[in-house]
């Protein structure tokens, strides 16, 4: 196995559609975090992968629909997820909550959760509150702990976010920036181990 073959493969989004989220500013840096240890990182925006509320009945009738198939394909390819993840009333955003829904629905002769199962998570999140989405991270740690994901046991919690990122995307705080791009690097490295040594 060469030295490609052994770099972790990290699939990075945010938890929120907005242009301007705090939330996909916040997952670039600890993707750059990731990158610099050598992991390879795929930077998603649930943007483009628009979905239907999870219905049953549409399941069974139409199956899962071609965005779920073609996130659940991409889940299934990466051994790590970083996701920041914002705060909406103390949980995490229905757009977030849905994707995670439909791409946990078992297809074909797959076996069960096999896109989380196993995986290790980074997760975070950036707010204008003065908890920074802190308590959004409490159920996204349960749900994904539930499903079968390792969800490592630092976490950062970025508050008054409007106030925190350069025009570049960036953090104003050095150490804050240190910190969040640390996440990035500790779950490559952590996969690594994982899955290649």
């Amino acid at each position: 196995m060469d030295e490609q073959e052994r770099q972790s493969k990290i699939l990075a989004f945010a938890g929120s559609t907005r242009t301007d989220s705090y939330n996909k500013k916040l997952v670039h840096v600890a993707a750059e975090g990731a990158r610099k240890a050598g992991a390879l990182v795929t930077i998603i925006d649930l943007r483009d992968y628009p979905l239907p509320l999870y219905d049953g009945d549409l399941e069974e009738s139409q199956g899962l629909p071609e965005n779920a198939r073609r996130l659940k394909a991409l889940f299934t390819e990466h051994q790590g997820f970083l996701i920041a993840s914002p705060e909406y009333n103390s949980s995490i955003s229905g757009v977030l909550k849905n994707a995670i829904d439909w791409v946990s629905r078992p297809v074909d002769d797959k076996p069960p959760l096999v896109e989380f199962k196993g995986k290790v998570a980074s997760i975070m999140s950036a707010s204008p509150g003065a908890l920074g989405g802190l308590r959004g991270l409490t159920p996204l740690r349960s749900i994904l702990e539930n499903i079968g994901v390792l969800v490592l046991p630092d976490q950062i919690a970025v508050s008054k976010a409007h106030e925190a990122f350069n025009s570049d995307g960036t953090l104003k705080d050095a150490k804050q920036q240190a910190s969040v791009e640390k996440l990035g690097a500790n779950l490559s490295e952590v996969t690594r181990k994982l899955f290649f040594c």
